[in-house]
């Protein structure tokens, strides 16, 4: 007996159930391709941002350098944060009457405002990844327990039951349980990596976060 032919000998709900569950496992293969594209392409530009940000560029030149290109990650918070910083100290300085800390609080606010997008957009359909992985084995186990309760009772029309009456049926429904694995393996290993990259990237955001607004900080005295 192979896969494919106890796959198209279960019942009905058995089918459904795997189909489901085949549905689920490409779903979930789907984003993690995808998940993992985006996280490494955000970790090198945060990278190449950190190299050039470091290596004494003008922040003036840097800034207008970032805002003319696609912006992500880091690039996003130095963006939000310097535009924000350069609007409030023009304002500071034609009113008169803004202290510099606000001018600070606000740039700092809009740096936070930023990261936390970039972190939703990274954090995106990885739930469905822990949905995946914490569900599928239960589905499995249903069409597994529905197929044995069809072997059994189809024992009921059977004059003598044997382990080849049997066997059939509670292998068809054993299938549904490896495939339920089979989706829900894959999906909580790449979300635990996912959600320790996206972590390790929102600690070097809140680093820089801080150390540049120390460097704005020694700019307004």
């Amino acid at each position: 007996m192979s896969i494919l032919t106890l796959v198209l000998h279960a019942s009905p709900v058995v089918q459904a159930v795997m189909g489901l569950l085949l549905v689920m496992s490409f779903m979930s293969w789907w984003y993690i391709f995808s998940k993992h594209f985006a996280i490494s392409h955000a970790r090198k530009q945060t990278e190449d941002f950190e190299n050039r940000f470091w290596n004494g560029a003008d922040l003036a030149a840097l800034y207008d350098q970032v805002r003319r290109g696609q912006t992500l990650g880091m690039e996003k918070i130095f963006q939000a944060g310097f535009g924000e910083f350069l609007k409030l100290r023009q304002r500071a300085g034609e009113r008169g009457n803004m202290e510099l800390s606000d001018v600070m609080e606000g740039s700092r606010r809009a740096m936070r405002a930023a990261c936390q997008r970039e972190l939703d957009e990274l954090d995106s359909h990885t739930a469905f990844l822990a949905t995946v992985g914490s569900i599928s084995p239960y589905i499995g186990l249903f069409g597994t327990v529905w197929g044995i309760m069809n072997a059994f009772t189809g024992l009921a029309n059977v004059g003598q039951a044997t382990l080849a009456t049997v066997a059939p049926g509670i292998a068809e429904a054993l299938v549904a349980t490896a495939i339920g694995l089979f989706a829900a393996i894959p999906a909580v290993v790449a979300y635990n990596r996912f959600a320790n990259e996206v972590d390790k990237l929102a600690n070097r955001f809140d680093t820089f976060i801080e150390e540049f607004s120390n460097i704005l900080q020694r700019q307004v005295k």
